[in-house]
């Protein structure tokens, strides 16, 4: 029978991380954290940014898409200014 790898998704970034590649890092609470690269690793360990505050996340694209559905159900164009404000 053969093995079935298991994709594990990026904590940081929420990408698939492809078999044999990436570091699974082990917090001192037991908690597997698993990173597809460098770059994801320090921005959340190093750095302590969140996924869902940094643009090239999959968690923050769900965030925005979720802003721009909920702008489009209540009348508002995404990114239209505010007429009212004045400078």
């Amino acid at each position: 029978m053969p093995k079935v790898m298991m994709m594990v998704k990026c904590s940081f970034s929420g990408e698939n991380i492809p078999p044999g590649t990436g570091k699974m890092y082990i917090k001192k609470d037991g908690k597997v954290l698993y990173f597809k690269d460098s770059k994801s690793q320090k921005n959340y360990l190093k750095l302590g940014r969140k996924p869902r505050n940094t643009k090239w996340t999959k968690e923050a694209h769900r965030v925005k898409e979720g802003t721009i559905q909920s702008q489009k159900q209540a009348g508002k164009a995404p990114g239209a200014k505010n007429p009212t404000k004045t400078r």
